[in-house]
């Protein structure tokens, strides 16, 4: 394209000069139907922004998928949908274009409103039956609430397989017991771990001068499994970059969106197939299949143990005089427990026992940290949905929702569905999501006279009884 001060000297001579085509041709040297362009037609000044054109422009899928993204800029990273998960997501819902699509129309979004960049990791080579172990703080959603689930990842950088159990804390009882789950998914030992500073296991770091200071019982441990360790230095998280990798992995393909979490048991089985089904895939740079060269490592790998190893621990607890002592920073009610001078906790990774300095048993229950949770904030949400009504049946919570609410959101009139929201975040302001779903009836029909018009006891006597959630 000609400067806008040739495209005016072609029009003066044209119009003012009167000269042909091929003079002006021939006085400037420019190609003819370049001068019979600019000399004749009219130039007229045209917009330089390109329409988008596309499946994901002109469909419904492109505001699907903007929805997710800007739903998921408000969280951590770590809990965004990922671009594999947002296209299988969308298949779902009948969508036929491909995974490319899906990653420009994500790239696009992305850089019109994100500022953030990638940064990439380093590449470490070890020997067979050599392990890295780290535990990622994972979100989860049990009975209807938040909960954070500490999932603890073996890596074996070799063969790049991984294995992962979650667990309710990183203290030492979860520690070891993690470790026992994954050498029994193993089916074997590594020889060597390499683990961090973490706590139940490292008592004092490493220095100029000395070594890490293993603690008594993860010396134990080691010893029944016969495996070595090596301790990273401190804050120098790239010495075990592989299962640093693994972590955000597994949290980006396995545990995205806060997957529904019925117990630490179906979780873990959850996982396990997941990582066996993801092993099915090339090495990142050796191009053979993950599971051969897992199958290669197994061989280096050390024996069980015959002997199961009982991992607990016995710590003496203080009463109080209104029968409670401390445990896990929280206030346990003992029954009798006053009546003697101290007592002793006998702690697993999930139970512990109050037990009196005669062997008696006062109590036995859950730790306190298994039902630690936090409320998922659905006022905001509901908010949220009122100004977007439509994306109710895609978003990242619906699953979240309990049936009756579920069910009751779930109306293709948008109007009505705004008008239900609203009236759930008034309701939301003196009663909690659990208890709308339970008196569903009462609350609702005193304004909707029945919504659904079902006689909900008749419903509910069909449902089968769920024992899990009293523990």
């Amino acid at each position: 394209m000609l400067a806008m001060s040739d495209i005016n000297c072609i029009k003066h001579l044209r119009n003012k000069k009167g000269l042909s085509i091929t003079k002006i041709k021939e006085t400037l040297g420019i190609n003819w139907r370049t001068a019979k362009k600019y000399a004749d037609e009219n130039q007229l000044p045209t917009s330089k922004i390109k329409q988008s054109k596309g499946m994901m422009y002109t469909e419904k899928w492109g505001e699907i998928v903007s929805d997710w993204l800007f739903e998921d800029s408000k969280l951590k990273k770590k809990l965004r949908r990922t671009s594999k998960q947002i296209f299988i997501e969308l298949q779902t819902l009948g969508f036929k274009g491909s995974y490319r699509t899906v990653c420009y129309f994500i790239s696009d979004w992305e850089n019109s409103h994100s500022e953030e960049l990638d940064k990439g990791h380093d590449r470490l080579e070890h020997p067979p039956s050599e392990a890295q172990v780290d535990f990622g703080v994972m979100e989860v959603v049990k009975v209807g609430e938040y909960m954070d689930v500490h999932v603890l990842v073996m890596s074996y950088p070799y063969s790049n397989a991984a294995f992962a159990v979650p667990l309710p804390s990183e203290n030492q009882e979860c520690f070891l017991q993690g470790l026992k789950v994954l050498f029994n998914q193993t089916e074997g030992v590594p020889r060597k771990i390499r683990i961090d500073n973490l706590t139940p296991a490292v008592k004092k770091v490493r220095s100029k001068t000395e070594e890490a200071k293993l603690t008594d019982a993860f010396i134990q441990f080691q010893n029944h499994y016969g495996f070595d360790v090596q301790v990273c230095n401190p804050r120098s998280g790239y010495e075990k970059g592989s299962v640093e990798n693994k972590v955000g992995y597994i949290r980006y393909n396995f545990l995205t969106t806060s997957p529904i979490m019925n117990s630490f048991e179906e979780l873990t089985e959850t996982l396990r197939v997941h990582l066996q089904k993801d092993r099915q895939r090339l090495h990142y740079e050796k191009e053979v299949l993950i599971e051969d060269l897992w199958n290669q490592e197994k061989k280096f790998l050390l024996e069980l143990p015959i002997e199961d190893y009982p991992i607990f621990k016995e710590i003496e607890a203080k009463v109080n005089k209104f029968n409670e002592a401390k445990l896990d920073n929280i206030l346990v009610h003992i029954p009798r427990a006053a009546n003697y001078p101290f007592i002793y906790f006998m702690l697993s990774w999930d139970k512990f026992k109050a037990v009196t300095p005669d062997g008696e048993i006062l109590l036995e229950d859950f730790r306190p940290y298994m039902n630690r949770k936090r409320a998922i904030p659905w006022v905001s949400i509901f908010k949220d949905w009122i100004r977007k009504p439509r994306v109710v049946p895609y978003s990242r919570y619906q699953k979240y929702l309990p049936g009756r609410v579920n069910d009751y959101l779930l109306v293709d009139d948008l109007q009505v569905r705004k008008e239900r929201l609203s009236e759930l975040v008034n309701l939301l302001l003196t009663h909690d999501m659990k208890r709308i779903n339970e008196e569903f009836y009462d609350l609702i029909s005193g304004k909707n006279e029945n919504p659904f018009g079902l006689d909900w006891s008749q419903y509910d006597s069909l449902a089968p009884i769920d024992r899990s959630d009293q523990k």
